[in-house]
């Protein structure tokens, strides 16, 4: 034959989308929730996310250009990515050098070191942010209230409040204050509509499907519901559980990175489940008032795992049978 076929690994189907394209949208739709933490806490939110993301980009910068590949690879958007999400994980009140070395080390650590995009284990921005949590403690755990309450009461996150059985505080704050994030609590999950009008963007653009932000947010809910309530069993506030924390912003937009989440839909539902349960145990039993980023990097760890058990069947292979093929 004068033509030979070239067989080469999947996916095979076409498609106008691009990494680039991809990673420039979700940063848009993280927009209006940074917009609202600016408005909220003040404009030393803005400072923290722009020293995140401008660290972050030259972080990598640096790192590619050391290792002598290629610089276009910048513009994907994924390092400014990173940095968005990594200041939104962080209190507002946090000094300037805190994001500085949280996105060094997210680029660095998390993303450069395991090479570049695609080859990272861990969602880069919740590396970064658990490094700053073990490393500082004390800065990480400090919480701000909104600019406008000067009462005590908002200046711990509703969760916070609720693991120190602060009842009295908590009837204070209503379901609305959570949806709009009239409470303490990081600089980009208080928001919560503003999240959800995101993810909404996203799921409607198909970018990301439902598979992982609505089985993460409902398996946290029943949990929660079933075993959190102040009054035993099937007592638990559902929507406390669901706004008071960073639930929206992780199952949203960090627990679905292509990268460190499974390929099929079975798996990527075992993941959230997976996420969910890590993140009702780390809430309810450690020492941590907040469970989703370390449930998420857990998770991120059994990602390989997931997908060799739940990867569809490749075409034209079926089960072997004694003394034949597979084909």
């Amino acid at each position: 034959m004068a033509e030979s076929l070239i067989i080469s690994i999947g996916p095979h189907v076409k498609d106008k989308t691009s990494t680039k394209k991809i990673m420039w949208t979700v940063t848009m739709s993280l927009v209006p929730a940074g917009a609202a933490g600016v408005f909220i806490f003040g404009i030393n939110s803005l400072f923290i996310i722009i020293a995140s993301i401008l660290t972050a980009v030259i972080t990598e910068v640096v790192i590619i250009a050391i290792r002598k590949n290629d610089l276009t690879a910048v513009y994907d958007g994924s390092a400014v990515l990173t940095g968005l999400l990594l200041a939104y994980n962080l209190p507002p009140q946090v000094p300037i050098w805190i994001p500085l070395a949280g996105s060094f080390f997210a680029i660095a650590i998390g993303k450069q070191i395991f090479g570049g995009l695609g080859h990272n284990i861990f969602n880069p921005a919740l590396v970064g942010r658990a490094f700053l949590m073990v490393s500082w403690p004390i800065y990480m755990t400090t919480w701000q209230h909104p600019r406008w309450r000067v009462d005590a009461v908002t200046s711990a996150t509703p969760l916070l409040l609720y693991k120190h059985n602060e009842f009295g505080f908590l009837s204070t704050i209503t379901n609305w204050d959570l949806l709009f994030g009239n409470r303490g609590g990081c600089i980009g999950e208080v928001c919560v509509a503003a999240l959800l009008f995101g993810a909404a963007f996203l799921l409607l653009k198909k970018y990301i499907t439902w598979h992982i932000p609505f089985t993460y947010i409902s398996t946290v809910a029943i949990i929660s519901w079933i075993f959190n309530g102040r009054d035993g069993l099937f007592t638990g506030d559902v929507l406390f559980f669901i706004l008071g924390g960073g639930l929206i912003l992780g199952a949203s937009f960090m627990a679905t990175d292509y990268v460190t989440s499974p390929l099929s839909a079975r798996g990527k539902i075992l993941f959230a489940i997976g996420c969910g349960i890590l993140t009702f145990v780390i809430r309810k039993f450690s020492g941590y008032p907040e469970g989703v980023s370390y449930a998420i990097l857990i998770m991120n760890a059994m990602t390989p795992i997931v997908d060799r058990y739940t990867f569809p069947k490749w075409f034209g292979w079926g089960r072997k049978v004694r003394g034949e093929s597979a084909l």
